[in-house]
């Protein structure tokens, strides 16, 4: 660990929509024919895995999940934010103004944007205690039911998901989310 790993931002490059898994290659084989790995520590497409049946077949897929987004964790000084933005089929910073710094990305969004990814590493961090109890209520801070507050029925502690009752025009409707998808009221 370089002492420039503590002040290292999540910022979300904008880039060409269908291209994210090469210009995430291309970042990479920038940042280390510079020698700047000490001010970059990750470059993540966000995906998610999806089944598509062909002839029968089931198939997995990944999918990205915010097309035309990338995220990178990186301490963007100096150049750096100049080398991302000269790479092919990269458009700039999420959040930029003209002529002004990026904009890194609040903890909370970026937690959001990494639960989307945490799933599939869920297995590294399955000790954390449950964060929830049952009966306890909760805010929908993602999905279609966003907004929404419900009450805590079942906690899944393998999956990492609760079964939450919403009220959704005046009929209760259980909801199953993630723990990413949900805060305390």
């Amino acid at each position: 660990m370089s002492e420039t790993t503590g002040n290292k931002k999540w910022y979300v490059v904008r880039a060409v929509s269908g291209q994210e898994n090469k210009i995430k290659a291309y970042i990479e084989n920038e940042i280390s024919r510079l020698g700047l790995e000490d001010f970059v520590d990750q470059v993540l497409v966000p995906t998610e895995k999806v089944i598509q049946i062909r002839n029968g077949k089931k198939i997995n897929k990944e999918r990205v999940y915010f097309p035309g987004y990338i995220m990178i964790q990186a301490n963007l000084s100096g150049e750096i934010p100049h080398i991302i933005k000269s790479i092919t089929n990269v458009i700039g910073f999420l959040g930029e103004t003209k002529g002004g710094d990026p904009v890194p990305l609040r903890q909370s969004e970026v937690n959001r944007m990494l639960g989307k990814v945490d799933e599939l590493a869920v297995d590294a961090d399955v000790n954390v205690a449950i964060p929830y109890t049952v009966g306890e209520t909760v805010k929908v801070i993602d999905g279609p039911f966003n907004g929404f507050d419900g009450t805590i029925e079942k906690i899944n502690e393998e999956k990492r998901k609760l079964e939450v009752m919403v009220k959704i025009f005046g009929r209760k409707t259980p909801l199953e989310l993630s723990y990413m998808q949900v805060e305390k009221v």
